[in-house]
């Protein structure tokens, strides 16, 4: 009896082990029935008839496809190097199967090619300062294309720009004239905003004339606080007003000897 028993109990084995799997959460199974599709089938345990099924497994996780640098020629004839990293996911296993031979090999070439269409048919200052829009640009081609193949783009970011080092050196020297431009206009702005305050420290010191004293006083105590040798001698600025009312009147007093004389 052991004898015919040991042979059912080992053929049963054989059948369990190749005909149960096990799929993860993740994980989906496209099951082919004699080359004909059946179903897709998972997660967890599932049921196979040996021979006649055949099962393919897909992931339902997002992949991150990894965009190599692509030579790339700017409509403002800039020659540039762009790389990217595109990441999608599979939404239905039956397309990504049947619709395709190799969805992921499929993706990466259309990635590649819509990459360099779209920075081909746009600027270099538009490469990179918009990024946002041409990732934006990017996916929705990607996604259209590959919607067909059960295949969703969730994201494109353009994640390097090579540029030439005579266009790097360009850039440098445009940078440091707009640096420059705007440290003049600061400046010329400063000396404006001071003459406009000395203009009106002139207007209060002309109609207090004690002021002006003040501001002689403050000078020289900033003059005699620093180390020096100088010697400063104080003169009242009443003399200098004396000063002024004859070098004033010395003029007048010529010119009226100059009419008594002619």
């Amino acid at each position: 009896m052991l004898t015919y028993a040991l042979p059912i109990v080992i053929l049963v084995v054989l059948f369990l082990m190749n005909a149960i799997r096990i799929l993860n959460e993740y994980e989906r199974a496209v099951v082919f029935r004699l080359g004909r599709f059946l179903s897709v089938k998972g997660p967890g345990l599932i049921i196979l008839i040996p021979v006649l099924d055949k099962m393919v497994r897909t992931q339902l996780r997002i992949v991150t496809l990894d965009v190599p640098h692509q030579e790339v020629i700017t409509q403002d004839n800039v020659s540039i190097k762009v790389s990217a990293v595109v990441y999608y996911r599979i939404v239905e296993p039956r397309s990504s199967i049947l619709e395709v031979e190799d969805f992921h090999y499929a993706t990466s070439q259309l990635s590649q090619t819509t990459l360099r269409s779209v920075c081909g048919a746009a600027e270099l200052d538009e490469i990179l300062s918009q990024r946002d829009k041409l990732n934006a640009k990017i996916q929705s081609i990607i996604d259209d294309q590959t919607d067909a193949w059960g295949v969703k783009v969730t994201s494109v970011e353009i994640k390097y720009i090579d540029l030439p080092q005579e266009m790097q050196r360009a850039m440098a020297r445009q940078a440091e004239a707009e640096r420059e431009r705007r440290a003049k206009v600061i400046a010329a702005e400063g000396e404006y905003q001071a003459a406009a305050k000395l203009a009106d420290a002139a207007k209060i010191i002309s109609d207090y004339p004690a002021a002006l004293q003040l501001r002689y006083l403050q000078t020289m105590l900033q003059m005699t606080s620093q180390a020096s040798n100088s010697t400063v001698i104080p003169i009242p600025i009443d003399m200098f007003n004396s000063l002024k009312s004859v070098m004033t009147a010395a003029p007048a007093y010529e010119t009226q000897a100059a009419d008594r004389e002619s």
